[in-house]
This record gives structure tokens, sequence and C-alpha cells, in this order.
């Protein structure tokens, strides 16, 4: 048994590996996946010399621990949280030496939502279609973290450089994404379409990887047929019958019937990954470019 690898000890509320997903796989229906919040896991990487497409764990709210069995270098990254080494207090946000046999605590978010956690070498769980990322629609990729779970360990690359520390935007306390109006606008009334780009929602409890559910006004449709089934990508925002808007995420599915009244800008999502419940959402509607 090799002595580069993780024991978790606590696989939190919700422990996944993720690396850069496995895009351009929507036609076999399979989704995107890939860590939520990529800067924050990037970042990650970055501190600890891994390449940008070594897999790191996201954790959601209250974070895990994991004993390693070799010295490794590790960092965490995302929502602000505590990390203990042994029950040493240790640095977030910045590489931090943990020697062999002793326990790395995650602990749970001070702020937002997802914590990231690379360590030097990266996760090498069995790759699928390319990628190592869990995807909690279709099932693909490593499951999520049990208790007692063994997750092998890379090479360290010598040649790759590290950073120290670098600075991280805090979790948002209002998400304004930029939305693209279409390609289903014209299904929903003039007021509802206004309404989507002036009102006030907020985040909804029952949010996850595969979409940001939203509360707040019901969008009206001025069509009430059904809509054949069609493509979906990531960003985009579908109206279920109860007119509350969804932001489609990394594990999204590749197609659906409700329809998409607008598309966030990729750039924006990551800040979605850390809006815990509550947090108010604004969209903004941007011309296409």
């Amino acid at each position: 048994m090799t002595d580069r690898a993780l024991s978790v000890v606590r696989s939190g509320a919700l422990t996944t590996v993720q690396d850069l997903g496995r895009p351009g796989h929507a036609h076999l229906g399979v989704p995107r996946s890939g860590a939520l919040d990529g800067p924050a896991a990037a970042l990650a990487n970055r501190l600890v010399g891994n390449l940008p497409e070594a897999a790191v764990l996201e954790t959601t709210l209250n974070g895990c621990a994991v004993r390693t069995r070799s010295t490794v270098t590790v960092a965490v990254t995302g929502a602000p949280c505590r990390v203990s080494v042994d029950g040493r207090p240790a640095a977030w946000g910045a590489p931090v030496r943990v020697p062999a046999g002793e326990l790395l605590t995650v602990g749970t978010a001070v702020s937002g939502l997802r914590s990231y956690v690379a360590v030097s070498g990266g996760i090498t769980v069995e790759p699928v279609l390319g990628s190592r990322s869990t995807d909690l629609l279709s099932g693909l990729g490593p499951a999520p973290l049990t208790d007692g779970a063994v997750l092998p360990l890379g090479t360290p690359n010598s040649l790759y450089t590290r950073v120290d520390t670098a600075p991280q935007p805090a979790p948002p306390a209002e998400l304004v994404l930029r939305v693209t109006l279409g390609p289903r606008d014209d299904w929903f009334t003039p007021e509802a379409v206004r309404a989507f780009t002036s009102r006030t929602f907020q985040v909804s409890s029952a949010s996850n990887r595969i979409g940001l559910r939203t509360e707040g006004p019901a969008l009206e449709r001025r069509l009430q047929g059904e809509l054949p089934s069609e493509g979906m990508v990531l960003g985009a925002v579908q109206v279920p019958p109860d007119g509350r808007p969804v932001v489609f995420l990394a594990d999204h599915p590749t197609t659906g019937g409700y329809p998409v009244i607008g598309v966030v800008r990729e750039a924006d999502l990551p800040a979605v990954a850390q809006a815990v419940p509550g947090t108010p959402v604004r969209f903004i509607e941007v011309r296409r470019r």
C-alpha cells in the first residue's frame, strides 16, 4: 500500500474530489462538473506547487478531516475557516506542512460555503472521461467522501513554482450576476422580464452543485405551452413552473424542458459557489457582445 495517500477521518456534510472538470461531453449527456469556485481551487493548487489540472477536495459548509500517510504540503482556500494540524492552529490561504501521520482538520466555514483543500502531488483517484471530478448528477467520478476512505496522492511537482500567499475575494454579501437575456425570454410577460432584471431575489437553501435556486418574485409566463427539451449551458437561468429562477452550475443537466430566460456570465459564477442561503441576488442585464 502506497504511503502517498490521505485517510478520511471526517468526511463532512459533502466533500468531493474536483478538478477542471470534463467539458466537451454534453452531446453524451455528461455535465462539465469541476470545482464550483474555480479561482479558489486554482489558487490552492498554486500555493502547494501543483499544476492547474491537479484534483483537490471541495468541502461544503463544515469542512473535513484527513490523516496523511506521508509528509505533505497543503493549502486551504475558498470559504474562510479554521485550519489545524493535530490540534495546532495552522494558516488558511497559505502553504502548510503536515508531517506523516498527523491530522489535518478543515473547520466550518466562517463565511461563504465551500473550501478547497489542495495537497502537494494532487489527488490521483482514477479519472473518468479525462477528469477526476465527482459529478453529483450523473454519478461519474469518485463518490463523495465517506469516513475511512483512502485517497491516493501523486508525486509533488518540483519544477512548478508555488506562491507563499495571495489575496482572495471575500464571500459575497450580495450576488450581482450579469445576464444576457434569451433565448426564451419571449416566453415571459414584459412585466416578468422587468422583474427579473430589477427585483431582488434570495439564495434558496435548496441550492446545490447542480443549480442555485432562488426565492423571491415569481416570473409569469406569457406562453403556457410545452417547450421541447433543448440543450442547456453553464449559467443558464431556467424558470420552472413555480416561476423562481434557477442558475445552472457545474453539475447541471445538459438538456431541459423549462424556458431559459437568460444566461449568466461565466466570470460571475465562482461567487455563486460561496453564496449562503438568504444572500440577496440581483440579475443585471448586459447586451450580447
